[in-house]
C-alpha cells in the first residue's frame, strides 16, 4: 500500500480533478493551459506552469501519478512539504522552458529549410523536407517525383511551395500542437530519488529482477536521449522535456547542497 504524504496526495488529487475538467467540464482548458510553441497564436506565458497539471488521457495521467506516488513520499518525508512542492514545480516549469528551447531550435531549422526550398525548389529537396520534418506524412512522393522529372514546371513548383509553407504554418499555429503532462516534474523527482537514495533496489513491472535506483534512472535517461535524437514516425512523446526535468532536478539539488554547505 502506498504511504501517501500530504503534498503527494494533494498533487494526485489536483491532477485527477484537472483531467476530469478537461474531459467533461471545461474542454477549453486543454487549449488554454497546454504549452504551445513560442510564437504560436495559442501561446501564453502561464502555460509554462499550467501544462504540467494537464494530461492527454487517463493512461497518461496514471503513468505519471504512479511515478509520483512511488518516489515522491520518501522525498517529501526527507525535505518537508514546502521544499518538495517547490522542487516539483521548479522541475516542471524548467522542463517546459528547456523543451521550448529545443522546439524553437527545431522550428528555426524548419524555417531555414523552407526558405532554402523557396530559393531552389527541386523534387529531391521537397521529398527530403517531408522526410526530415514530417516523417508521418504521405502523398507528397508523387508530386516530388513529378517535380524531379519536370523541374521547370511552374504548376508543380507552386504546388510544392504551397505544401511546404502549409506544413510549417500548421506546425507553428495548430491548436493541436500543445504539450501536456507532469513528466518533466516527475523526471526531476526520479533524479532526486536516485541522487539521494542511489542504492535503493527497485522492483519494476517491466524488469524481471531488482535494479538499483541510480542504474534505473541512468538507463531511463539514456533511453529518453536516444529516442529524442532518433525520433520515429508517430512518436509524440516530448523526450527532451523529460530530460529537461532531469537536468533541472540536478541543478536544483546541487544549488541546495552548495547553499547548505555555505550556510553551515
Amino acid at each position: 500500500m502506498f504511504n501517501l504524504t500530504p503534498t503527494v496526495r494533494n498533487l494526485l488529487i489536483a491532477n485527477v480533478l484537472f483531467l476530469v475538467a478537461q474531459q467533461s467540464l471545461l474542454p477549453l482548458i486543454t487549449q488554454v493551459g497546454s504549452l504551445y510553441p513560442v510564437g504560436s497564436p495559442f501561446f501564453f506565458p502561464w502555460q509554462f506552469f499550467t501544462y504540467m497539471f494537464l494530461h492527454a488521457g487517463w493512461g497518461h495521467l496514471i503513468a505519471n501519478m504512479f511515478g509520483l506516488i512511488s518516489f515522491g513520499p520518501l522525498l517529501e518525508q526527507r525535505w518537508g512539504a514546502s521544499r518538495f512542492l517547490t522542487f516539483w514545480l521548479i522541475c516542471g516549469v524548467g522542463a517546459g522552458v528547456l523543451y521550448e528551447g529545443v522546439r524553437g531550435y527545431e522550428m528555426h531549422k524548419m524555417e531555414v529549410a523552407r526558405q532554402e526550398f523557396h530559393q531552389s525548389p527541386t523534387g529531391g529537396d521537397f521529398a527530403n523536407f517531408f522526410r526530415s520534418y514530417f516523417p508521418d506524412a504521405t502523398g507528397y512522393e508523387s508530386l516530388a517525383g513529378a517535380l524531379e522529372r519536370n523541374p521547370q514546371n511552374q504548376e508543380y513548383i507552386n504546388a510544392a511551395t504551397k505544401a511546404v509553407d502549409g506544413a510549417v504554418t500548421e506546425t507553428r499555429d495548430s491548436p493541436n500542437g500543445g504539450m501536456v503532462g507532469a513528466s518533466g516534474a516527475l523526471f526531476g523527482i526520479l533524479f532526486a530519488f536516485a541522487y539521494l537514495f542511489p542504492n535503493t533496489e527497485l522492483m519494476l513491472l517491466f524488469f524481471p529482477f531488482p535494479i538499483k535506483a541510480k542504474y534505473f534512472v541512468f538507463l531511463y535517461a539514456a533511453y529518453e536521449l536516444y529516442n529524442g535524437v532518433h525520433r520515429t514516425p508517430g512518436d509524440n512523446v516530448a523526450h527532451f522535456a523529460h530530460l529537461g526535468g532531469l537536468l533541472i532536478g540536478f541543478i536544483v539539488l546541487r544549488f541546495w547542497e552548495h547553499g547548505r554547505e555555505r550556510f553551515y
